[in-house]
């Protein structure tokens, strides 16, 4: 008898291995001085800023942020909200038409609404390590798209528009710009008030939805230092 021999299993390619995250280069933010010059690069912790983006954090983040913005005031009156209506319009039988014990009905012109909105909270939260997941992917967008510097301080000699706008120039910013700085100085905050593509905040204060709304993202060399710290 012939032996049957069982055909050879087809070899399967196995597939390359994935590159390393792109952003991993990245992840030495060049530093600016208040001219417009470079004159060092920082280098970012490669154990947290991987490069790696997590869109369905991003989009459980930006839905929780929006809901909270909502103020919720949409109002309806019921049946019973509705001014009038205590006196039955005729009578139960005999008429030829439907019965009716109020003229606020919701079946009636100028009656109530049926399952219209009313005043609510809109706001709500989702877990702490699914929020952070979220801000560190913003932050990795903003390293892998080359829309985040570092800048050596954030000062201004006086409280005058011009001279914050003259740091925003000498960086060559276009679009709106957030500034991330370790302390909130009274000059800068008043500088840059006026500048409605400039916004100014504590590296403690700003989300992803900060983040997420910026072209530009321009943080002190301070606030790099301590950037890690909202990660613990």
């Amino acid at each position: 008898m012939e032996k049957k021999t069982t055909p050879k299993a087809a070899k399967v390619k196995r597939a390359a291995p994935k590159a390393k995250a792109a952003a991993e280069a990245n992840t030495a933010i060049r530093v600016f001085d208040l001219k417009g010059k470079e004159v060092e690069k920082f280098q970012l912790d490669k154990t947290i800023f991987t490069g790696r983006v997590n869109k369905g954090a991003l989009y459980q983040a930006v839905l929780m942020y929006n809901a909270a913005k909502r103020q919720g005031n949409a109002s309806t009156k019921t049946r019973g909200d509705v001014s009038g209506g205590g006196k039955k319009p005729f009578r139960q039988k005999g008429t030829g038409r439907a019965r009716a014990g109020s003229t606020r009905s919701p079946l009636w012109r100028h009656g109530g609404s049926i399952f219209g909105p009313h005043p609510r909270f809109y706001r709500y939260d989702i877990p702490k390590k699914l929020k952070r997941l979220a801000f560190l992917s913003s932050l990795n967008s903003k390293i892998n798209e080359n829309k985040m510097i570092g800048i050596s301080e954030v000062k201004v000699a006086e409280p005058k528009t011009r001279a914050f706008r003259a740091i925003v120039g000498a960086l060559k910013l276009n679009g709106k710009s957030l500034f991330v700085v370790e302390g909130l100085d009274a000059n800068v905050e008043r500088a840059s008030r006026n500048l409605a593509e400039v916004e100014v905040k504590n590296y403690r204060d700003f989300n992803t939805m900060d983040v997420l709304g910026c072209d530009n993202l321009v943080v002190s060399k301070a606030a790099l230092a301590k950037l890690p710290e909202r990660f613990k």
